[in-house]
């Protein structure tokens, strides 16, 4: 088993676009001046106590010189999908679990490429060779045990765990780095005296269920070196979204329903990209005395564009309390394949009683054809090539603005209720 990392991927794609960042501490991520919080860190910032989600505010006091720059996603999307296709020449089981990780099974992969050790440098010397970006690896019999190898020997790093190896390597580091093990977790921990994998491995197992239920099955397993779990090239993406923490509370309705609309759009053309769809669109927001609200919506029919999209999240987004907002943000899920047959009842679902069923699928194939037609010019030329006129004109969102693959509705450490329609 492989775990490959890419080491400070947003940073190390801005220090390769831009030689002249190299050796300084860089830094991507929203602005200091408000709610902004870091995306990656270089390890020259790292030096300095910096690490990613850390508030920016912060970072910039501990490191008064890093080099603050917005996330281009779509620039760390090319490299990510070249490094992708680069181990999937080596080996069809693949996971991705980031952008910038995956794990690889390369069992029976040795008659054409050689060992997991050769597989493992040949990667590393590809990668850097055809992105001019640095990896590092870990190779172990399991998940667990490959992603702690590639993490103990970073950057640059190639770590290989033995079998015979496991318990003299998971003894002594620290209980948190068994995967599962928080901070509440790690503090019940020390309260009877757990410091170490060791000292959790020691433990009985009974004792460690009594205490913690199911999850003291996983840590306790995981503090012997067993881990079950097998490479899963066709993961499903399960949600896609995007939200955003504002630098200052925002009231305004047409400012909230623009930033809707720019997220909708973004959400589309990310779905698009993958070549996904969704039936379930969930509104979030959180006002500015940290309260989240959630509201959901099933589609009969699932959809990509992003004016679908805004035209139910604007709805959904009138059905939460008024109120200065200090997070605002939109999520598709039940997500399928576009080349699955949609199934649905038209004229219940998308139709009223003054258009036809020929009138919405003309409709809808006019806005399907447009989208293409934009996304190629999106692709060519940047994402803000082509843009709704609503958004013609308004600079461009910073702050924590990353699309990403969201939690299930309500899912967060913060109090969060749903009503679906």
């Amino acid at each position: 088993m492989l775990h490959v990392d890419m080491d400070a991927f947003y940073a190390s794609v801005e220090v390769r676009d831009n030689p002249s960042l190299a050796g300084l501490p860089v830094c991507v991520g929203g602005p200091a001046s408000g709610r902004g919080v870091i995306a990656a860190a270089s390890y020259e910032a790292r030096a300095f106590g910096v690490h990613s989600a850390m508030p920016t505010a912060r970072a910039r006091r501990l490191c008064p010189n890093m080099v603050l720059l917005a996330p281009d996603f779509d620039r760390y999307t090319a490299a990510s999908r070249r490094i992708m296709e680069i181990f999937r020449s080596f080996t069809p089981q693949v996971e991705p679990l980031s952008l910038d990780e995956a794990f690889l099974d390369v069992r029976g992969c040795e008659r054409l490429h050689g060992s997991a050790l050769d597989i493992g440098h040949a990667i590393r010397a590809r990668i850097l060779k055809e992105t001019a970006l640095v990896a590092s690896v870990g190779i172990a019999p399991s998940k667990f045990l490959a992603k702690l190898a590639s993490d103990l020997d970073k950057p640059n790093g190639f770590r290989v765990i033995e079998e015979h190896e496991v318990r003299e390597t998971l003894d002594p580091l620290p209980v948190e780095k068994i995967f599962g093990v928080g901070e509440r977790t790690a503090k019940r921990l020390h309260q009877l005296g757990v410091e170490t994998v060791g000292d959790l491995a020691g433990l009985e197992r009974g004792e460690v269920v009594r205490r913690f239920g199911a999850s003291g099955v996983w840590i306790h397993d995981l503090a012997h070196g067993i881990d079950p779990r097998r490479v899963n090239p066709h993961r499903e993406e399960k949600s896609h979204g995007m939200e955003r923490t504002f630098a200052e509370d925002i009231s305004d309705p047409e400012e909230l329903r623009t930033l809707l609309l720019s997220f909708c759009e973004e959400v589309g053309f990310g779905l698009r990209g993958r070549g996904l769809r969704g039936r379930t669109v969930t509104l979030k927001v959180r006002y500015s005395d940290f309260k989240t609200r959630t509201r959901t919506r099933t589609l009969e029919l699932p959809t990509n564009l992003g004016p679908r999209l805004f035209s139910v999240a604007s709805e959904l987004l009138e059905r939460v309390p008024g109120g200065p907002l200090r997070l605002l943000g939109v999520q598709v899920s039940q997500l399928e394949d576009v080349r699955q047959p949609i199934q649905g009842d038209l004229f219940e679902s998308q139709l009223t009683p003054t258009r036809s069923q020929d009138q919405w699928i003309q409709t809808n194939e006019r806005l399907e054809q447009a989208t293409r037609s934009m996304d190629k010019l999106r692709r060519k030329y940047g994402r803000l090539a082509v843009q709704p006129a609503a958004l013609l004109g308004r600079p461009a969102l910073s702050g924590r603005t990353a699309p990403r693959q969201a939690p299930a509705a309500g899912a967060g450490a913060e109090p969060a209720d749903s009503e679906e329609d």
